[in-house]
């Protein structure tokens, strides 16, 4: 088969010997909107983590059969049209489970800790002059006894609820807004108002684009830290830096953004508060992340070419 990987910076260099195994591969580190057909042509499978592929550019690839997304979501694939024009698609899904609990928790017990704040005054000598051994510029707070509120029940809502746990935290998992809450989980609202530390890791749907808002927020607790390392959007982010500017919550660690990468006018881009932890997208991409990503595609790859079906979403 002739394989065409339309984005492999995105795979920061792993091997791909698992891939090319399966046929004639060509690399290509980014392509813009205007490269796509150019780098497409001829290719029987194509793997994209981000690049748009629609139906007219379907429509333009007569050899096309297979469309690899190398990542669980996949908004930028035309579903609908690839089922119209007989091409597969599949995707990945629970690679990245551990790199983004690692990631979350990362987050979390920097803002509790103000590590990052401890650390610049390192950098600029504030230790040297200390009068004491230690300095105690800043809080330092704990997890156990924290009340944590997971936003998306799903595989990486409980795996951050299996680890908050284990560090002694009290985990409530939140009902979808305006939902009649089921047996197990806690009313929207009094997950807000209740919890410590918020943890996002809902999809973005209609149902969730701007679910927290300055509304929201300000029905958290003035000590609470608010986390996203699902989707931007969830989280309204004019909202969130008038909040953080403005003590409404004490803290946020932000990993996705609306548009990514960053606009230059974004608002929590521009923040510059010590209380926010702003990340590039990254709590994905652990390096073993990526190699188990690079062979699950692979997988992928090889059950299509046996006709047999594996993480098929067409």
């Amino acid at each position: 088969m002739n394989i065409t990987i339309l984005d492999n910076a995105t795979l920061a260099n792993t091997s791909l010997d698992c891939i090319s195994a399966l046929g004639k591969l060509t690399v290509h580190q980014l392509t813009s909107p205007e490269q796509v057909l150019a780098h497409s042509q001829n290719a029987e499978v194509l793997i994209t983590n981000k690049v748009v592929i629609n139906r007219d550019t379907m429509a333009q690839l007569t050899s096309l059969k297979l469309i690899c997304v190398s990542a669980t979501g996949t908004n930028n694939v035309d579903l609908n049209a690839a089922k119209d024009l007989g091409i597969a698609v599949t995707n990945v899904a629970g690679y990245s489970t551990p790199s983004v609990v690692q990631h979350t928790f990362s987050l979390i017990t920097n803002l509790l800790g103000n590590t990052h704040r401890y650390q610049a005054d390192c950098q600029q000598g504030a230790w040297q002059k200390s009068d004491m051994f230690c300095r105690l510029d800043y809080s330092f707070n704990d997890i156990q006894g924290k009340t944590l509120a997971i936003i998306g029940g799903g595989t990486l809502g409980n795996a951050v609820s299996k680890v908050a746990e284990a560090f002694g935290a009290h985990v409530i998992v939140a009902e979808r807004k305006g939902a009649e809450c089921r047996q197990g989980r806690t009313p929207f609202e009094t997950a807000i108002k209740t919890a410590d530390i918020i943890s996002v890791h809902c999809p973005l749907n209609d149902e969730t684009r701007d679910l927290i808002t300055l509304n929201e927020l300000k029905m958290m607790k003035p000590t609470a830290l608010i986390i996203n390392t699902a989707r931007g959007g969830i989280i309204n982010e004019a909202d969130l830096a008038q909040a953080l500017k403005t003590n409404v919550i004490a803290g946020a660690g932000v990993d996705v953004l609306t548009k990514e990468p960053a606009e230059h006018n974004n608002p929590l881009a521009n923040y510059t508060g010590d209380n926010l932890l702003l990340t590039p997208h990254i709590a994905w991409a652990s390096t073993e992340s990526i190699v188990r990503l690079v062979k699950e595609v692979s997988l992928n790859i090889a059950a299509f070419s046996q006709q047999e079906s594996r993480n098929r979403l067409v």
